[in-house]
């Protein structure tokens, strides 16, 4: 399947800068604990104080990194591959997928999205890497997540959140709310920024993780939530508009990840950062096509100048999400499905002939920006990251 670039992310400053009415400096009033799966006893300390907030959307915004948030972009184009999305609120039940029961049947990523399978050009191939995958089909479930007292939100535009959605709509909010209904009152610190990418989590300047922890050991039992990858890829495809061989490009990607790779590592490397645990959800790079490669089906891709096709980004984009995966297994951390799950309500919905075709009316979940999600949009992936935190 044609990967689109997620390039559109461009399109979101013109559109949304002039929208933005905050450069807001970010308190959540949210989730503040977030615990290490595989780790030590936790006190619980709810009435977590909402500190160490930082500018949310709008203070990055003008950065020059026009923003293919995570998800926004990542895979243009990919099929929502070998593991194709279940629609909205389904389960492996309704999909006919048995969810099995420990010693029965493991659920593989490949049945949760069979129905949005292209065999002529499948998607990424997560169940390589023998994940353990949740009854619900929205991620993974390698982590027992309990007692969290600081919930921390990194990454791009998506979880910084972006207008016209409203900030009380932005899917942090949402989480935060499911989170404090299960563990009381948590502490909440948003770091995330419009037009981040990989490097941005640990690297100077921005080091998103570093300014989230500024006094080390944390002593609160920590979950990190985080949307990263999409700006990577528009990255890419910006770098493929101006002639970068297909080489290079895969050269960027394979830095992309490993500098993802590094910041989730960082939380496990040193023990003594999170005595009482650290958890870490992610999501995979969600795109705008459905799945058809047509940058062009969005109305608003003649902002940047990138509408068209880039078939050659599907290379990048499939290792890009296969890694995610690759390293939510070998770190014992979650991942979201949120290409698969988006795949049928982006801009190429109405496509009955589309391997994501849910059908007539299918909401979209993907804004005028391009990349960004609609209110839908961010309920549905508050949904996912709850069904993976709470199984």
């Amino acid at each position: 399947m044609k990967v689109f670039s997620g390039v559109i992310f461009s399109i979101f400053f013109i559109l949304a800068i002039a929208a933005c009415s905050s450069n807001s400096a970010t308190s959540d009033a949210g989730p503040d604990g977030l615990a290490d799966a595989r780790d030590a006893g936790a006190d619980d300390d709810p009435g977590a104080d909402d500190g160490g907030q930082m500018d949310d959307a709008g203070d990055e915004a003008g950065d020059g990194d026009a923003e293919v948030d995570a998800g926004g972009d990542g895979d243009a184009g990919v099929d929502a591959g070998g593991d194709q999305e279940l629609d909205a609120g389904d389960s492996p039940a309704d999909s006919g997928v048995d969810a099995g029961d420990g010693d029965q049947h493991k659920l593989t990523a490949s049945e949760c999205w069979a129905h949005k399978n292209n065999p002529e050009e499948p998607g990424p191939e997560y169940d390589q890497f023998d994940p353990i995958i949740g009854s619900h089909c929205m991620g993974t479930n390698h982590q027992d997540i309990d007692g969290i007292e600081l919930v921390v939100f990194l990454g791009d535009s998506i979880t910084a959140g972006t207008p016209p959605t409203p900030m009380s709509q932005f899917y942090r909010y949402i989480l935060t709310g499911f989170i404090e209904d299960k563990f009381g009152q948590v502490e909440t610190r948003n770091f995330a920024e419009w037009g981040a990418r990989s490097d941005d989590l640990l690297l100077p300047s921005k080091q998103q993780i570093i300014n989230a922890f500024p006094d080390l050991p944390e002593q609160k039992r920590t979950l990190v939530v985080i949307t990263v990858g999409g700006n990577d890829f528009f990255k890419m495809a910006e770098a493929a508009n101006e002639g970068v061989s297909a080489e290079e490009i895969m050269d960027m990607a394979i830095e992309a990840v490993q500098l993802f790779e590094d910041a989730i590592n960082w939380f496990f490397e040193d023990p003594s950062r999170f005595p009482n645990g650290v958890f870490i959800v992610f999501a995979n790079v969600f795109e705008y096509t459905d799945g058809t490669g047509n940058m062009s089906s969005c109305p608003s891709c003649f902002f940047v100048g990138l509408c068209g096709d880039w078939p050659e980004g599907r290379a990048p984009a499939i290792y890009l999400n296969e890694s995610y995966m690759r390293i939510a297994k070998e770190t014992n951390t979650d991942m979201i499905f949120l290409l698969e799950n988006f795949c049928g309500h982006g801009w190429e919905s109405e496509l009955a002939e589309g391997q994501c075709y849910l059908g007539p009316d299918t909401p979209r979940w993907i804004d005028i920006t391009c990349i960004h999600p609609t209110p839908e949009g961010h309920q549905e992936i508050a949904d996912m990251f709850w069904k993976v935190i709470d199984e």
